[in-house]
């Protein structure tokens, strides 16, 4: 009897920690799969404000803290945008003091925790930039989907798609530049964000369903008069364009991608984003497989046959060795299985979806000759 209690007890003890294991797994995986919009990943440290002054401000000393480049900062209740570093500024040893440009909202005070952002605007683009637009619903499958559309002369279209922990107030850093192209923009929000859908099962699919609203973002545009369209997606948004050129049925209107930070394998992303939450590392395949059970992700196919492997159209890759949520090693991988057709642009010392604020002029001037033949 007591051999038969033992081996219960030790049954009883072994489904025990299995069903924890599962539980640990599936709360690991939500780090990818329940990123809210509009909040800061997991991977983007928290920095405390120390002093402000007269156009400079000093926060704690990180090596995020350091990067180079123009950010937003945000807290909660607040936003500011943040310039280069000051090194000849005085400042404690355990602070990095930077240019503070503009307090879009809110107020910095010492003490505030803040975290660097690549939104340096945040509203609409008639409020933040001076844009006339228009507020327009794209009809998607399940529901509504919100988007600003900002006019110009050319009939080529450029569908701008936000990324993990952003919005579409992302876009409106290249408003401005495109707008001086004479191109047309359509910032969408898709399925999660604030005032679009819900997904059915409440979670983030990391671009494989949430393309088919930038299908139908696509179809909007058609329906509007545009005959060329390029889609400019950050991290997930830019997984979004691939799947779009490879699967839409209107997919041939796409002549040109921009991808900045794209998602190109989920499962590194994710396994980067629970780590980041301090996830155990005999945890992490417990993560992977509890997203492929809750959103039908499978076996990565983003860097093959069912996405960029049907690339057709010329691509501008912008990535860089910093990004710690999606590997560059796989747009590197996909620049050197199209040649001809993809241009990788290496960006040093930015993170995810953050290109463009490591070197703003650099980035739009690459952009340029990029688009031109598109136009």
């Amino acid at each position: 009897m007591r051999t038969v209690r033992a081996t219960a007890a030790a049954v009883t003890a072994v489904m025990g920690a299995g069903a924890a294991a599962v539980v640990a797994g599936r709360l690991a995986s939500d780090a990818a799969l329940k990123a809210p919009a509009g909040r800061p990943l997991p991977t983007e440290p928290r920095l405390t404000v120390h002093a402000t002054a007269a156009g400079r401000i000093a926060l704690t000393r990180d090596l995020a803290a350091l990067r180079p480049g123009t950010y937003g900062l945000a807290g909660d209740g607040s936003h500011a945008v943040v310039g280069q570093v000051l090194t000849a500024a005085d400042h404690a040893a355990d602070t990095v003091v930077r240019r503070l440009e503009r307090v879009t909202h809110g107020s910095l005070e010492p003490g505030d925790k803040v975290w660097l952002t690549p939104n340096l605007y945040v509203g609409d683009p008639r409020a933040a930039l001076g844009l006339d637009h228009a507020d327009v619903d794209v009809p998607g499958e399940l529901g509504p989907l919100p988007a600003w559309f900002v006019p110009a002369a050319r009939d080529t279209w450029v569908i701008a798609v936000h990324g993990l922990g952003t919005t579409r107030e992302h876009a409106m850093n290249l408003m401005q530049f495109l707008h001086r192209l004479r191109l047309p923009v359509l910032a969408l929000a898709y399925r999660g964000d604030l005032g679009a859908p819900r997904p059915p099962d409440g979670l983030n699919h990391l671009g494989d369903s949430e393309w088919r609203d930038l299908d139908a973002a696509v179809r909007y545009a058609v329906r509007y008069g545009a005959r060329r369209i390029v889609v400019l997606g950050w991290s997930t948004g830019a997984t979004m364009a691939l799947r779009a050129v490879a699967h839409s049925a209107v997919g041939d209107r796409i002549s040109g991608l921009v991808l900045d930070s794209p998602v190109l394998s989920w499962e590194a992303t994710l396994r980067a984003l629970a780590t980041a939450r301090r996830t155990p590392g005999a945890l992490l395949p417990l993560a992977v497989r509890a997203a492929q059970g809750r959103a039908g992700l499978h076996a990565d196919r983003t860097d093959d046959g069912a996405g960029p492997g049907r690339l057709t159209v010329p691509t501008l890759i912008f990535h860089g060795p910093g990004d710690t949520v999606a590997p560059w090693a796989y747009s590197r991988r996909l620049a050197d299985r199209h040649p001809g057709l993809v241009a990788l642009r290496t960006v040093a010392q930015a993170p995810h979806a953050a290109m463009w604020n490591a070197d703003p002029a650099a980035y739009e001037e690459a952009l340029r000759r990029f688009l031109t033949p598109l136009m």
